[in-house]
């Protein structure tokens, strides 16, 4: 039995960052006054010489981190999403991926993850912002033992990359040993052919769960694990589009310009079927607890397979 993790994704991340800097003295971690939101304490404490500080200044962050990947280093830029994504967005855009740069930006407390903090601090607009971006890969891991097998790619990987990720610890998806992960790749967690759910980062688990609901009451639905929003595994999608006629994407950010756009330019292109696109709306997302906010904007595994029963009426 797969059971809640107690480890968040950011922690999963930065001890694998970690086991690796030991022995890759090109790895370097750079935050920008973010070090215990990343959990980065231990690897500053530890690898001091491979840690840079920069305050809070996030435009100098990915501006250093470029220099460094200029050098032949493999800079980790990590900092909360919200301002990764805005505050910096010409030195990602311009430093980072129109210059080619094998920069990793690790973008942390994504989606709503800061609830509590107001909409200043959500994330909900990054993923349309980069996966506008030329050359850049846009990653959103689903469990810590995925967020672990990515790490180990990045780290050998080249090219710009942009990684978000949550804030909590997250029920896992994979078994230890058993995360499946190639950039661009999806992965199917159920197969049916009734309906698709398409499901990105740490909206994986309560999509798998609705799937589970529905399995129970005779629908059969394919859960699709949608980890690489850019590329987007077109194949996978169409080939569902194909299969099951009716597809339902779900996403901890704007219904526009995200996982559910991506898939409707795809489909509507090339073999057009009914949607769904789950996520926040168009408005300032309200204030509260994370699960308090995804419930409120009925986006709970329940309210999932409410969704996929309405279409199938």
């Amino acid at each position: 039995m797969i059971k809640k993790n107690q480890v968040p994704c950011r922690k999963a991340f930065t001890e694998t960052l970690l086991e690796l800097a030991r022995e890759d003295r090109d790895i370097i971690a750079l935050t920008s006054d973010a070090r215990g939101s990343v959990t980065l304490e231990q690897f500053a404490r530890e690898l001091p010489e491979q840690f840079v500080e920069v305050g809070i200044a996030e435009q100098n962050l990915v501006g250093i981190a470029a220099g460094l990947a200029a050098c032949g280093k493999k800079p980790f830029v990590c900092g909360p999403a919200c301002f990764l994504s805005a505050r910096s967005l010409e030195q990602v855009k311009v430093d980072a991926a129109y210059s080619d740069m094998n920069v990793k930006i690790i973008a942390v407390s994504g989606g709503v993850s800061y609830g509590p903090l107001g909409s200043t601090h959500h994330a909900v607009h990054d993923l349309a912002v980069m996966r506008a971006i030329p050359n850049l890969t846009v990653i959103l891991p689903c469990d810590v033992h995925q967020t672990r097998a990515m790490t180990k790619l990045l780290a050998e990987y080249e090219g710009p990359v942009y990684v978000r990720m949550g804030r909590g610890a997250v029920a896992d998806v994979y078994r230890e040993n058993d995360a499946p992960f190639a950039i661009g790749r999806a992965n199917v967690l159920l197969n049916g052919g009734d309906l698709t759910i398409i499901a990105t980062g740490e909206m994986v688990r309560p999509a798998l769960d609705a799937g589970l609901i529905l399995k129970q009451q005779g629908v059969k639905t394919r859960v699709i694990d949608m980890h690489t929003i850019k590329p987007l595994d077109q194949e996978a999608v169409l080939q569902a589009a194909c299969d099951t006629g009716n597809l339902i994407t779900v996403e901890e950010h704007s219904v526009h310009g995200g996982l559910g756009a991506a898939v409707a330019e795809l489909v509507t292109q090339n073999f057009p079927v009914r949607m769904r696109i789950m996520g926040i709306p168009d408005e300032p997302a309200i204030t509260g607890d994370p699960a308090q906010i995804l419930k409120y904007y009925r986006m709970t595994a329940e309210d999932i397979a409410e969704a996929a029963l309405a279409m199938l009426d």
